[in-house]
């Protein structure tokens, strides 16, 4: 029943992969492993075994333990909605919206229900590997914390400190962190990971003693640049903006990064396609006229979205592109983006109001309060998948008589334009099963692969693994694990 937390230097400094690496390789020993994140912010999520959801990030760890992904493993959840506004998920289930100011003043409250969780998961393992949000070093968020030191304190869990010395400034993000931090905090860390490496080792040994002499906290070990995390699911948007395409796909698919875009994991089986091009498309710059498929992808933020679609002139450019002869494929707030228009009579995104919607579709969404939230499984295309629902809001109208899918429940999904050009799903997850995504892209010309994103993934997360038995200290991580216990 022990537990160890990896905390970072920052964002974006590879947490979430390191995490679900050490969980594999330490179920790969036999272990019941368990991950954990206090409190997480993010707009890709995942539904539960138990019926919630929460950050994909915990669901791909979930998995890298070989156990389905539960409430418990992030109880907190916060997703974007607008610039100072968030929906707040506790245990999977939405308690309201707050505003930045608000939640810091609430989340010391939070605090017994993330133990909870905690103490929950803890008694049904041998080891938790929990994940930090952020940095510790962000001492003005220190007061009523729950996902850094807060926590750690409060559980007496070990920290594991991790920099990443690709963006540069790797000694500076760890010494400056040891000496920002409260002496009780600083405690708390009882070593340090170097993540992200490009090159030969060798040549950063003297910077790795400078930094066990500086901070006082021995390393466990120099984390090469891992391939294999290109074939995870990625949690943070920023990431889709370094994103690339096969020059040589023979299928353009193109997306646009919407402001408030969420669960764009959903095209990531697309990337094991050779046949296909995915394009994700940042602001500023046109949807590609070669696409042969735009996809619209999930939004946290309908309405506003549907604002910041026209401000970049997207609409221009997905109007041309169907007046062409392309497709196009709404998911979720995509799916309602399509539509003629979209309501919003109780102010669930922001203000009470409505907005008009592209209007490739014949259909009307108007927003509710209640959550659809479930697993769903059925056929489109003719083909079978696996996948899950996450929304609030309704949609009818004639194109949906034209259902994008059926569901073994014998429930319909979605709606298919008159020319059957343009389709609307409410699901996520589609594109992961092979017969589904062949059946796909069969409409639009090129053979698919029949690659199974989920083994893919999963192979992924062994080759991560393996790499950090290699070159991470695991029996050390270990031995902190079970001196919390």
């Amino acid at each position: 029943m022990g537990a160890v937390m990896f905390q970072g230097t920052g964002s974006d400094v590879g947490k979430s992969v390191l995490v679900a690496g050490v969980c594999r390789a330490l179920a790969n020993r036999g272990l019941r492993v368990l991950p954990f994140k206090p409190q997480n912010m993010s707009n890709n999520a995942a539904v539960t075994v138990d019926g919630g959801e929460i950050g994909r990030a915990q669901a791909l760890q979930a998995l890298a333990c070989r156990v389905e992904p539960h409430t418990d493993m992030n109880p907190v959840l916060l997703k974007p909605q607008a610039d100072r506004t968030s929906q707040l998920i506790v245990h999977g289930r939405v308690r309201g919206t707050i505003g930045g100011g608000n939640f810091r003043e609430a989340r010391g409250s939070l605090l017994g229900e993330v133990m909870a969780s905690y103490r929950r998961l803890q008694s049904a393992c041998d080891v938790v590997v929990v994940e930090g949000a952020g940095s510790p070093a962000e001492i003005n968020l220190r007061a009523g914390d729950i996902a850094n030191m807060g926590f750690a304190r409060e559980a007496g869990v070990p920290v594991v400190l991790i920099g990443d010395i690709d963006r540069g400034g790797v000694i500076a993000a760890i010494v400056g962190t040891r000496a920002v931090i409260d002496p009780a905090d600083a405690a708390m860390i009882r070593g340090f990971v170097i993540n992200k490496f490009r090159g030969d080792p060798a040549l950063f040994e003297d910077g790795y003693r400078q930094i066990e002499a500086l901070a006082g906290w021995p390393g466990f070990g120099v984390v090469p640049w891992l391939a294999a995390t290109a074939r995870l699911p990625s949690e943070d948007a920023v990431v889709l903006e370094r994103s690339s395409g096969s020059p040589s796909g023979a299928l353009v698919v193109a997306c646009p990064i919407l402001p408030r875009i969420s669960n764009f994991d959903d095209l990531d089986p697309l990337k094991l396609e050779p046949a296909v091009d995915l394009r994700m498309v940042p602001l500023g710059t046109a949807i590609p006229a070669e696409a042969a498929l735009v996809i619209l992808p999930g939004s946290k933020a309908t309405i506003a979205d549907l604002a910041a679609l026209r401000r970049e002139g997207w609409d221009i450019d997905i109007l041309a592109h169907h007046r062409r002869g392309g497709a196009v494929l709404g998911l979720c707030g995509g799916y309602q983006m399509l539509g003629r228009r979209v309501v919003d009579p109780h102010g669930i995104e922001g203000p009470a109001g409505e907005a008009a919607g592209l209007g490739l579709l014949d259909v009307e969404t108007v927003l509710t309060a209640g959550k659809a939230l479930r697993p769903v499984t059925g056929r489109a295309h003719g083909a079978p998948f696996h996948g899950y629902e996450m929304h609030m809001g309704e949609t009818h109208g004639p194109d949906a008589e034209r259902a994008f899918a059926t569901f073994d429940n014998g429930g319909v999904d979605g709606a298919i334009s008159a020319n059957g050009r343009v389709m609307g799903s409410y699901v996520h997850g589609l594109l992961a099963d092979p017969q589904q995504r062949a059946a796909m892209l069969a409409r639009l010309g090129p053979e698919a692969s029949g690659r199974d994103y989920h083994a893919s993934v999963d192979a992924a997360l062994d080759e991560i693994a393996a790499e950090l038995e290699r070159h991470l200290d695991i029996d050390a991580i270990l031995a902190l694990a079970r001196d919390a216990a």
